[in-house]
């Protein structure tokens, strides 16, 4: 089998497997789980997005599968990419790829290439594995990558990860991996996260794209979450909550640029 190396691994989140289980453990504990349909969740360095991305987690049931969508941030590979084999490994331990779901969504559109280069140096979907697998040890994954796509585009493939689910009757959790605003003022970040943040609430895929592109809101997996949208509508959802919401700023005490990162559920 096939295996990714981690590539941010004692950096993004500690490379050491009882650090990072005793790390996970302290930012994903908390209250009642429910079952969901997707979530957004940021990406950055756990010092920073930790909390975050752990309320989230926290929140929702992890089930059989998860279905993955992150930003490409690299350039290689193709420009949807869809790894179809092998596992992941984390310091936690390896996370194989659903191979059946992931054959299965292959044939689903034209638009979606099998490729392992875009996933072997990105790293918006390796810092949500830690959490995936801390929560349910047993989960398959789905590792999608998009370069970049249109609402036209957007909406096929949520039709075709909503198709697959349906055709093969399989509990999945959809994870929209992303950040929001990128290196602007703590109150600018808001400012504009609270507007991107106000389509996703209103499960408007095509709003969010376009209100990131009219104000340059740099929400840097705007494209996974609104395919993640697509789909989760297509899949019967009708609402979505913020879980928490912040900047690196909480953190770093810098207000002069900061990233904003959201947890939000969608069911």
């Amino acid at each position: 089998m096939l295996k990714r190396q981690p590539v941010v691994a004692g950096r993004f989140y500690p490379g050491d497997a009882k650090t990072l289980a005793d790390e996970v453990n302290r930012l994903a504990s908390g209250g009642p789980k429910e079952k969901a349909a997707a979530i957004i969740a940021p990406h950055a360095g756990y010092m920073y997005s930790g909390a975050v991305a752990g309320h989230i987690y926290s929140s929702v049931e992890i089930p059989g599968t998860v279905i993955v969508i992150g930003p490409n941030h690299t350039g290689l590979g193709k420009r949807v990419a869809l790894m179809t084999s092998g596992a992941w490994v984390t310091p936690l331990g390896t996370v194989e790829v659903d191979s059946v779901f992931a054959d299965a969504l292959l044939k689903s559109s034209r638009l979606i290439i099998a490729d392992r280069e875009a996933h072997e140096s990105e790293h918006s979907i390796e810092v949500q594995l830690p959490f995936i697998r801390s929560i349910n040890k047993d989960a398959l994954i789905v590792p999608l990558t998009v370069m970049n796509a249109n609402a036209k585009e957007c909406l096929e493939l949520g039709k075709a990860i909503a198709d697959t689910i349906k055709e093969l009757g399989k509990d999945v959790l959809i994870v929209a991996s992303s950040d929001m605003n990128h290196y602007e003022s703590d109150a600018v970040t808001r400012r504009k996260d609270k507007e991107a943040i106000a389509e996703v609430l209103k499960l408007d895929a095509d709003g969010l794209l376009t209100v990131t592109s009219k104000k340059d809101i740099t929400m840097c997996g705007v494209i996974p979450a609104a395919i993640a949208i697509n789909a989760a509508k297509l899949l019967g959802a009708t609402s979505a909550r913020v879980v928490d919401y912040a900047t690196s700023g909480d953190v770093s005490k810098d207000y002069a640029q900061v990233v904003g990162y959201a947890g939000i559920l969608i069911k």
